[in-house]
């Protein structure tokens, strides 16, 4: 069966395929441990919830402006206003079914055949696959493993061609852990206004950091001044992770209001709005500030505690597997091809091996450019993760 050429190179989420076969297995009655998911195992906060009933119950369930409820999106510019230190126009805000949308819009929008994308790599799995999906050229830079991968300008000129387009990264980074300083970041997005390069800033994790004692979200390009940013860039946030709403598809960008225009135009032949109750639920999410800023402080502090158990286990039970020490996001991305056989000779096998000897569910590494890592989600209660990681350890203590 032929399918179009604007296929042929796409691949599924590999993200996403080992968590559905976690959860068939785990159906079939196998005791498996997943670790695999990228999202809290927190519920959304009550209020929240109770926002979108009230909203349903009202009638709000009607199509929206396809960018999203105007309330929504003055909401969401305020709270960008207040991190920026200066007025953002809610009509560079389009609202968006997930942050995945928001990629796909901005990649679509801004570049096409012939153009080329560098991506920091390791990436998100959909990274590339979103480029692609735009007939543009994904090319993946990979920081010093001594930086935990993180990008300098340096790195990004060495990977530039006449042919560069869009810088597209993450921080905190899904699958690393690895946080950008503001002062790394001002650096990356200075080369990319020098260059004339679109940088999309992939922000999702950025209150889920552990840079600093007090709970501080990661760095944002919006503490960066106008001067070092330019007009070339999108930010794309959301309220999946900060707000444990990975179901709900709620994303944003934010741009330049002539960009978001055509952002939206795609948004409205593509999805339309996201879905009117979703909206309606991150409107209490980013109104209520005081009980949003409670619930992720708990949240944070719960992953912080759960950073430091699984870095603990993995340097008394599997000393001889190295890892990205986490300082932000929900990750562990450990090495792993020390474990590389006849038998086992890539990350896809080592998690296909592990799944099948101790039912400990965990991402390949060759699926965020690196084949060398596996990513686990500490997204689990403390007796799961321990669980879990005695499993690893006890597997390839017999291997």
């Amino acid at each position: 069966m032929a399918f179009s050429q604007n296929v042929a190179k796409i691949k599924p989420s590999a993200t996403m395929a080992v968590s559905a076969l976690a959860k068939r297995l785990r159906a079939e009655g196998r005791d498996i441990v997943d670790l695999s998911a990228g999202e809290p195992d927190f519920d959304t906060p009550g209020f929240i919830c109770d926002a979108a009933i009230e909203g349903i119950r009202k009638g709000k369930t009607r199509y929206t402006p396809p960018a999203g409820m105007p309330e929504l999106k003055k909401a969401i510019a305020k709270i960008l206003s207040e991190r920026a230190g200066r007025e953002l126009d809610p009509e560079g805000v389009v609202v968006t079914s997930g942050a995945k949308q928001a990629l796909f819009n901005a990649n679509f929008c801004l570049f096409g055949l012939g153009d080329e994308v560098l991506i920091g790599s390791p990436y998100w799995t959909s990274y590339p696959e979103i480029v692609t999906l735009a007939r543009a050229t994904p090319v993946p830079v990979k920081g010093s493993e001594e930086r935990d991968f993180r990008l300098t300008p340096d790195d990004l000129e060495r990977a530039r061609t006449p042919n560069t387009k869009g810088f597209l990264f993450s921080s905190p980074s899904n699958p690393t852990g690895g946080v950008y300083t503001k002062a790394e970041l001002k650096g990356l997005v200075e080369w990319a206004r020098d260059h004339d390069v679109w940088v999309i800033a992939d922000e999702i994790y950025r209150v889920i950091n552990f840079s600093d004692d007090n709970g501080t979200p990661a760095a944002s390009i919006l503490d960066l001044p106008e001067s070092s940013l330019g007009k070339k860039w999108v930010l794309v946030d959301g309220a999946s992770k900060a707000f444990a709403m990975t179901g709900w598809r709620l994303g944003f960008s934010y741009c330049d209001v002539a960009a978001a225009k055509e952002l939206g135009a795609v948004q409205s032949h593509v999805s339309s709005n996201a879905s009117s109750p979703s909206q309606v639920a991150a409107l209490a999410a980013y109104t209520e500030t005081e009980k949003t800023a409670k619930s992720v402080k708990e949240m944070v502090a719960a992953f912080r505690r759960r950073r430091d158990l699984v870095t603990r286990l993995f340097d008394e039970m599997l000393p001889d597997f190295t890892y990205v020490k986490p300082m932000g996001a929900f990750y562990l991305f450990f090495r792993v091809d020390s474990a590389f056989s006849d038998e086992i000779p890539d990350s896809t096998k080592f998690c296909s091996w592990m799944l099948n000897e101790t039912g400990v569910a965990l991402v390949p590494g060759s699926a965020f450019g690196d084949d060398r890592y596996v990513r686990m989600s500490y997204a689990a209660a403390d007796a799961v993760l321990e669980d879990g990681i005695r499993r690893l350890a006890g597997a390839l203590a017999r291997k």
